[in-house]
């Protein structure tokens, strides 16, 4: 089954080593797929490769390392890597979904999303909150630019 990011996707979390659980409005599920591989097929499927759409955020944003990507235009759905997107534990997670964030110990943190679920990341509460922030500066200027 192939799967697309949506603006009903919450995050993208590795199930194992070759699959990856979707959270979803209402729904959780296994893909058989790495979370960079969704991530790189989304791109495609909207135009663009994950390539592509990095080297965009990086021109943008003037960040080179855990880049947010816009992996669809119309809807500007933004996501952000929790540590670097090719690593087996990264987390990918949907800006506009987010509700807030909460630091737990000193390597995890709860993401609240806007439908109440909630999940806990394998990433700082600092470093979660730069990648949060990162990509609602590249959410700004995108719209900024759409809007002049």
């Amino acid at each position: 089954m192939k799967y697309e990011f949506s603006k009903g996707t919450l995050a993208i979390v590795p199930n194992d080593e070759s699959s990856s659980l979707i959270y979803e409005d209402d729904e959780r599920y296994i893909i058989n797929e790495k979370p960079f591989n969704i991530m790189d097929e989304s791109c495609k499927y909207f135009g663009s490769s994950y390539e592509g759409r990095k080297e965009g955020s990086k021109s943008i944003l003037g960040a080179e390392y855990k880049v947010p990507i816009v992996v669809e235009d119309t809807e500007n759905l933004i996501v952000f890597p929790t540590t670097s997107p090719y690593a087996d534990d990264c987390v990918w997670i949907s800006l506009k979904r987010i509700s807030n964030i909460y630091k737990i110990d000193a390597c995890n943190s709860k993401i609240v999303f806007d439908n109440n679920k909630e999940i806990i990341v394998p990433c700082s509460f600092r470093s979660l909150e730069n990648q949060l922030a990162r990509a609602s500066r590249l959410d700004l200027i995108l719209r900024n630019r759409k809007n002049s």
